[in-house]
């Protein structure tokens, strides 16, 4: 079977982490497609991390999006604020139990990742049960620090850093990939009681959430919405430098992730920037067309990759910021 391979091939032989790293697996390809789809760039050692790291992440979110008739917002507040303190507990002893938590130790020890940016992360999940609007911008990006930011800095030194200067980047991605889901999912979030657009910029642009809600697409709101998207874009060019500071096993994953990414930009201008009609995806042949040009360019990478990470690439960050050292017209 080829994920028993590809855990072969990780020297990951405990039965007990290969089922945690599978589940993890499932959790990734199921959620995650267009990401999952780039990680398989990834030389075959790198990627069971790569599913630990994500898997993590879904379930506490899913946690979060419980929306189940038995499952309250402070229900659903007390079991995230367990399964956390567990799990950081877990990270901090180096030994889980956990379904999804036994991976995601193993990745951690292995790479070398800082459980502070774990913490940070889920304190950003805390805040999605609590907080459900941001009247600026930067409101939200100290909200995407932990919520997005830091899972760049994650997935940092699986990817294999040739420079501390990669960290930004990293970030950078981390925020243009949420931003692009911000924008895509307005209507669902809406759906949740979310909403991450920023107030001032509805009030700029005239447009009221009470109209977002009832599905109302305006002119107004169509200007809203090209707005964000010229900005996320912008974060995708500050990101885009990371690239040619990672090792070449890790260029061509980043690389594909970016172009399918910043592709559903592409997708919701070509209808109009209407985001309350339907969820846009990057359309299967463009994938299809990315990812095998990729994928030949990472297969000549591969063979001097090893498992381990070079001590010489590790990269730590513990407080740079993700803001921008000064806003444009359109807040990058």
């Amino acid at each position: 079977m080829l994920h028993s391979r590809i855990l072969d091939a990780a020297g990951i032989d405990d039965p007990g982490l290969r089922a945690s790293y599978l589940r993890c697996r499932e959790l990734h390809a199921h959620h995650g497609r267009t990401y999952y789809l780039a990680t398989r760039l990834l030389p075959a050692p790198r990627r069971p991390y790569v599913w630990a790291l994500y898997g993590f992440a879904r379930y506490a979110d899913e946690i979060v999006d419980d929306l189940t008739v038995t499952a309250s917002a402070g229900q659903r507040a007390d079991r995230l604020a367990q399964w956390s303190q567990l799990r950081l507990n877990e990270l901090r002893a180096g030994v889980s139990e956990d379904p999804i938590g036994r991976a995601m130790v193993d990745t951690v020890a292995t790479w070398g990742i800082p459980v502070e940016h774990v913490a940070a992360f889920l304190d950003s999940m805390r805040t999605d049960l609590t907080v459900h609007q941001y009247a600026t911008f930067d409101d939200l990006l100290g909200y995407m620090h932990g919520s997005a930011a830091v899972i760049g800095l994650q997935m940092l030194p699986v990817l294999g850093p040739l420079t501390p200067a990669a960290a930004e980047p990293a970030m950078a991605l981390g925020i243009a990939f949420q931003l692009t889901n911000f924008i895509r999912d307005v209507a669902e979030d809406l759906s949740r009681g979310r909403l991450y657009l920023p107030l001032e910029d509805l009030e700029e642009f005239g447009v009221d959430r009470a109209d977002l809600e009832r599905g109302v697409f305006s002119p107004a709101a169509r200007d809203l919405i090209r707005f964000q998207v010229e900005r996320t874009r912008l974060w995708y060019d500050r990101a885009r430098p990371g690239i040619d500071m990672l090792a070449p096993a890790g260029r061509e994953c980043i690389r594909a992730a970016l172009v399918l990414y910043a592709g559903i930009l592409d997708q919701i201008e070509r209808v109009g920037y209407d985001v309350l009609r339907g969820r846009v995806g990057v359309p299967r042949g463009t994938r299809a067309r990315v990812g095998s040009g990729a994928y030949l360019r990472a297969r000549r990478a591969w063979p001097a990759d090893s498992r381990r990470p070079n001590q010489s690439h590790q990269v730590q960050v513990h407080s740079t910021s993700a803001k921008p050292n000064s806003r444009s017209s359109t807040g990058a």
